[in-house]
């Protein structure tokens, strides 16, 4: 597909209808390389990329369950057991990364952590080019200072998001999209407008 069809059809697909095949070899590669083109002030290079697959994916679930029972001693096992599943949805996990420089001084952090977004939409686009289906996933484990330990980051750095990769089971549901004119506007130098917004 060409890349405007690409971009006009995506949809994310739910991490448990991924299945093997993966991206692997070359071709992951290949479609990690797309992160380098994100825009990036001050040539930061501030992504990080790390591979998660194979038995990696329950050692992740362990850390992740471990997690959840430091911060609520009331969690059951059962909400433990399903954070254990939760790496095993997909057969690859890319877990997108920031590498924070902090008081940079023409690149603030809020612009790092953007590139760091945009290389995994690249990334995430580029998997779909190659017929592959994807999903970005966050929720509490990514912000856990132990799950970030785990992985080797530092305090400072962020997890932008764990990136679900798989081959889909089916084809994903198209979902309702607004017009991207419903969120345009255009500003005609006209002051007030923007001492309204103050």
């Amino acid at each position: 597909m060409d890349a405007m069809e690409a971009l006009m059809n995506r949809n994310s697909v739910p991490a448990r209808l991924l299945q093997d095949p993966a991206p692997e070899g070359s071709e992951l590669e290949e479609i990690l390389e797309t992160g380098m083109r994100a825009p990036d002030h001050g040539a930061l290079r501030p992504w990080r990329f790390l591979i998660i697959r194979g038995e990696a994916r329950n050692r992740l679930g362990d850390v992740m369950a471990e997690a959840m029972a430091n911060c609520d001693i009331t969690a059951s096992e059962e909400r433990l057991e399903a954070q254990r599943q939760k790496p095993l949805r997909s057969p690859l996990i890319v877990a997108i990364c920031a590498d924070v420089t902090e008081n940079h001084p023409k690149a603030p952090e809020i612009e790092q952590i953007i590139t760091v977004g945009a290389a995994a939409q690249n990334i995430i686009n580029a998997a779909h080019a190659k017929g592959y289906g994807g999903i970005m996933l966050t929720g509490p484990a990514a912000h856990d200072s132990h799950v970030k330990a785990a992985l080797g980051l530092e305090k400072k750095d962020q997890i932008i998001c764990f990136l679900y990769l798989g081959t889909p089971v089916e084809e994903p549901r198209e979902k309702p999209r607004p017009s991207a004119m419903e969120f345009v506007s255009e500003w005609t130098g006209d002051v007030r407008q923007a001492e309204a917004a103050e």
